[in-house]
């Protein structure tokens, strides 16, 4: 697994400040003013750092922009990054200003002056999330960057702060990491794995194998998965932070660690990003992995369905019934709207088995909803609006885009089906919600439940303000809040 860079607090140290290689990194506010450690960085480099806050490129700075000042004179450091922001800096700022400090490490030590600034542990973990890098299948030996240390006022209460982020900083590499990973790596066997390797932070992890789930009833999860030579599990992980008669969250996650789209193929341009198309169990498992590690007082279980799409002789066709494990016969359309056919087993079999206090699904589930919301935004569908509008709070405060998609009993007739109940595919049109209204069917009755379409912000094509091309760990931030607002007391 990918590891956060150790960052380091220590008590501010101006005597050190002159020896220090590397990088050195300074915070200036809008007005140009210098707290200790810059004042100490000027003196040295013979009033350099004043002349910069003094100008106009200095004025013309956003908040969270850096500018650097190469090879400076009077330090040992390569470089002084100075960072524009302000005392009153919001979070989203101040994280940001931390991940373009990250961009600029390269092998270099870091020392960040940063004083009694009130964000001190959120610059931190700007730059441990930025600091992502995914080099495993790379035969070149990799970048190591240098040591990071961040001088303050008070090490030991920026240090608490920050505790509780790096565990989250964990639970997103280990949810970049597994969307990352190649298909032919991440299999079934393997994605089962790694969770069940999870049991040592002290969750309890059950990996559900295909004759079980054949006893169960869950035939549509496996009809999704019965042209693949890999088996088709359920993994259930389970967090008991709580007290022992508090219903627990129940988080659900889409695993296909491969779709082809099954006998509907997917065209051949672009079918390699589909090894992604298991970020919404791996956004499950990462919040899994956070909520562990940081002890969280909060009862949650975490159920993902992992298969994967293949065309093979064995593979279900369109025109095929199956039935859920509701009960529900599926008419199947499309092969390739497979994501549904799992989670509304999973969704089913977590509620008889679990009975939780809400529901929160999570899938890569259509390319519609990236066509209505890009990847700035995930689309959310909820039959509760209490439930809906403190994830959206949570979403928001962790920066994470979210955006309320709309449901309707108006939507119900694209999806009835002329042989069975329902059917799994009803086209183009409204595509994100018609997927949506099928999910809902497999939500029991008085149960809150939330629908996360991830397709479009699981994996980008560009960075972000927090990573770099590739996965971004979307949602363990998110989830994670609404976990310790709603359901820690």
């Amino acid at each position: 697994m990918s590891t956060p860079v150790a960052i380091a607090f220590a008590e501010t140290d101006l005597e050190a400040v002159a020896g220090a290689a590397g990088r050195i990194a300074v915070l200036v506010d809008a007005e140009g003013k210098l707290d200790p450690g810059a004042r100490r960085v000027n003196r040295l480099t013979k009033g350099a750092l004043a002349r910069f806050t003094d100008s106009e490129a200095f004025a013309g700075m956003k908040p969270a922009e850096i500018v650097t000042l190469a090879w400076p004179a009077g330090l040992a450091a390569e470089a002084v990054d100075v960072v524009r922001l302000d005392r009153k800096a919001s979070q989203a700022d101040a994280r940001r200003a931390g991940a373009e400090l990250a961009k600029r490490q390269g092998k270099a030590d870091v020392l960040l002056l940063a004083g009694s600034h009130p964000r001190a542990a959120d610059i931190a973990f700007g730059f441990a999330l930025r600091a992502y890098s995914f080099d495993a299948h790379r035969t070149a030996e990799p970048v190591v960057p240098g040591a990071v240390k961040v001088m303050v006022a008070k090490p030991e209460e920026t240090a608490a702060a920050a505790g509780p982020m790096a565990a989250l900083a964990e639970g997103v590499f280990f949810t970049r990491d597994l969307v990352n990973e190649p298909a032919n790596v991440l299999t079934t066997d393997d994605f089962a794995g790694r969770l069940a390797a999870m049991q040592e932070l002290g969750l309890d992890v059950e990996i559900i194998e295909e004759d079980e789930l054949k006893a169960l009833g869950l035939r549509a999860l496996l009809a999704v998965g019965q042209g693949s030579e890999s088996p088709s599990k359920v993994v259930v992980m389970r967090w008991n932070g709580g007290a022992a008669d508090q219903a627990p969250l129940a988080l659900v996650g889409k695993g296909v660690v491969f779709d082809t789209g099954g006998i509907s193929i997917k065209p051949a341009q672009g079918m390699e990003e589909m090894t992604m198309d298991m970020g919404g169990a791996a956004v499950v498992a990462g919040v899994m992995r956070t909520l562990a590690l940081r002890k969280a007082k909060a009862n949650v279980v975490g159920v993902v369905g992992l298969v994967e799409n293949m065309p093979d002789g064995r593979a279900q066709r369109p025109g095929d019934i199956v039935r859920s494990m509701k009960g529900d016969t599926i008419e199947v359309i499309n092969t390739d709207a497979e994501g549904r056919l799992v989670l509304a087993d999973v969704l089913w079999y977590t509620q008889d088995r679990f009975k939780p206090a809400g529901v929160i699904d999570l899938a890569t589930l259509t390319g519609a909803i990236i066509v209505a919301l890009g990847t700035a935004n995930a689309g959310v569908y909820s039959n509760d609006d209490g439930f809906c509008a403190d994830f959206l709070k949570a979403a928001a405060a962790e920066g994470e885009g979210a955006w309320r998609m709309p449901l309707g009993e108006s939507y119900d007739k694209l999806i009835k089906s002329r042989l069975a109940d329902i059917k799994n595919s009803a086209g183009r049109s409204a595509g994100s919600i018609t997927a949506a209204q099928f999910l809902q069917r497999f939500v029991a009755a008085g149960t809150p439940w939330i629908h996360l379409d991830i397709a479009g912000v699981a994996m980008v094509q560009e960075e972000t303000a927090l990573a770099p091309k590739g996965a971004t760990g979307w949602g363990v931030l998110a989830l994670d809040r609404l976990v310790a607002d709603r359901f820690e007391k």
